[in-house]
């Protein structure tokens, strides 16, 4: 078994394939743009009229104005359904394992949702990859990182066991006829491309290229799944002229695998996949093993862990900084990558050259694309305003994550990752109480059980106390990310409001986005009895 990926359900499967919405998707890109809602193409008069694809959101809804005209308002059952329509929860049942249960869930703004979750499970079954995706300006960006980009991640941490068995997994064994194999080029070369870096990866002689710690596999597959993205997306476009713009830049590490497949291309397949690449997404991935949490940031989404300080209260640790013009040092990263005669112009009204907010990213390729490049094909189809203001030393925007690494200890109970739609409305500090209060109330939605074996009455006495306490914070959802959005949108000084929460998810697709934006959270519930049983001997306590 290679590993399990997570979406709606846990699915395992035995060939190098990506489960993405209970569909089995070969390792292809989905930057081309389909009829469907999963990449509408944006055409050059919606282009010219979007100023920035994220934009900053309100966080209060103290003051909104009604829609023209009034929707219905949502009775507190209806709320419930919509709430937990897209909830799952997967506990970890084999032993020997750091995560006891995750929970996560979804909640739309944008239509169609532009979030993405992915989820693996590692091939020892005790190693995990969590990943949440916010994309914006459009939902392509966000499904090809959530198809593809853990794939990349375990192709760089594999066993010599796994190794080889991938290699022989992506051995082609099937053959197609000439007229099928032309009929479908771009598909197939779409799914090469995508291998081929896994196959070199796993290939690759460890003393020539050996990723020996998963700080160094997050970053490399992080780059390497930018800069594909780039090359497929200007390889459709133009084809064979891709060899010669290839050679015209130095500075990128190009390597082109398309060859003569591309003839002239549909102009309407064009502007669909060019206004697909101009979309982007932001990314949190945590890889969990041992009792050792790394974390790859790209952009604004936050990862908070939640402890149990000594005095029994709950305590909030942020894993890392999101990539804003709020952060300090990454604001003088980016000055250090441009002229000192561009500071005024590469970051203005706290934006990327004026028009995009997170400062790393996935996609938004017309951040990084040359400006010849961008004048000569980008232009001509989306407009004038494709080229961004002072555009004159690009790249300006990059997708290599910020590393951050954590030693988990037995007071660490959980970690939650979310999109900033949640942060929006909720600080780190309550996001952990509410998650630490749930714990203890969730104890009180089911019957009480009892351990097997002798059970003292001491003991006994203890899971009543437990349950005594749970029942006073005894929750409405069984699942903690569902209850971080309900009380996310209902919270007041004076507790839980329905009317409020029903009141806000009535609100018509053409307005909600004013108020707030797509939610989406993982939380991810330790092992405590694992982490102890990790400690040294002498520290257990």
């Amino acid at each position: 078994m290679v590993y399990t990926v997570l979406r709606s359900k846990l699915f395992e499967i035995s060939k190098f394939t990506l489960v993405f919405m209970q569909q089995s998707v070969l390792m292809t890109t989905c930057l081309r743009a389909t009829s469907s809602q999963e990449g509408l193409p944006l055409l050059k008069s919606q282009f010219n009229g979007v100023s920035c694809p994220k934009y900053k959101r309100c966080r209060s809804f103290t003051r909104y104005g009604r829609p023209s005209e009034k929707a219905p308002k949502i009775s507190p059952q209806q709320a419930t359904t919509i709430l937990q329509a897209n909830e799952k929860m997967y506990e970890v049942i084999k032993p020997g394992s750091v995560l006891k249960s995750i929970d996560w869930n979804q909640l739309a703004s944008n239509n169609p949702l532009e979030d993405s979750i992915a989820i693996a499970k590692l091939c020892d079954n005790r190693s995990y990859l969590l990943g949440v995706f916010d994309g914006h300006g459009g939902p392509a960006c966000a499904r090809v990182l959530a198809k593809r980009l853990l794939s990349y991640i375990a192709a760089s941490l594999p066993s010599q066991h796994v190794s080889s068995l991938l290699l022989e997994q992506m051995t082609p064994t099937t053959e197609f006829r000439p007229e099928i194999e032309s009929l479908y080029a771009y598909e197939f070369n779409q799914y090469h491309a995508s291998v081929s870096y896994l196959r070199d990866t796993l290939s690759n002689d460890e003393s020539q290229c050996s990723i020996n710690s998963t700080e160094r596999a997050l970053v490399t597959a992080f780059d390497a799944m930018d800069q594909q993205l780039s090359e497929e997306a200007l390889a459709f476009l133009l084809g064979p002229e891709m060899g010669d713009i290839l050679q015209r830049v130095p500075r990128w590490d190009w390597k082109p695998w398309w060859g003569d497949a591309f003839p002239s291309r549909d102009k309407v397949l064009q502007l669909s996949t060019l206004s697909t690449a101009m979309s982007g997404s932001v990314a949190t991935v945590a890889h969990i093993s041992s009792n050792n949490l790394v974390l790859a940031n790209t952009g604004d989404c936050q990862a908070v862990l939640g402890y149990l300080s000594e005095d029994g209260s709950w305590g909030a640790r942020k894993l890392g900084k999101e990539h804003t013009s709020e952060n300090a040092s990454e604001v003088e990263r980016l000055y250090g990558e441009h002229p000192p005669n561009e500071r005024d112009t590469v970051l203005r009204m706290d934006r990327l050259l004026g028009q995009l907010m997170p400062l790393r990213a996935f996609g938004d390729f017309r951040f990084k694309w040359p400006r010849h490049v961008l004048e000569k094909w980008v232009i001509p189809i989306l407009g004038e305003s494709a080229l961004p203001s002072h555009y004159k030393t690009p790249p300006y925007l990059s997708a290599r994550p910020e590393i951050i690494k954590h030693t988990l200890s037995p007071r660490d109970k959980f970690v939650v990752i979310a999109s900033d739609g949640l942060w929006d409305l909720l600080s780190p500090t309550q996001v952990v109480r509410l998650v630490g209060e749930h714990m203890s109330g969730r104890v009180a939605l089911g019957p009480l059980t009892l351990p097997p074996g002798d059970v003292t009455l001491e003991e006994i006495n203890n899971m009543l106390q437990q349950r005594r306490e749970g029942l006073s914070k005894r929750p409405l959802d069984t699942n903690a990310a569902t209850h971080l959005i309900r009380h996310a949108l209902a919270s007041t000084e004076t507790g839980l409001d329905p009317d409020r929460l029903s009141e806000l998810l009535s609100l018509p697709d053409d307005v909600v986005r004013l108020f707030r934006d797509d939610i989406t959270i993982i939380v991810a519930y330790f092992d405590t009895d694992y982490l102890l049983k990790s400690l040294p001997q002498t520290n257990q306590e």
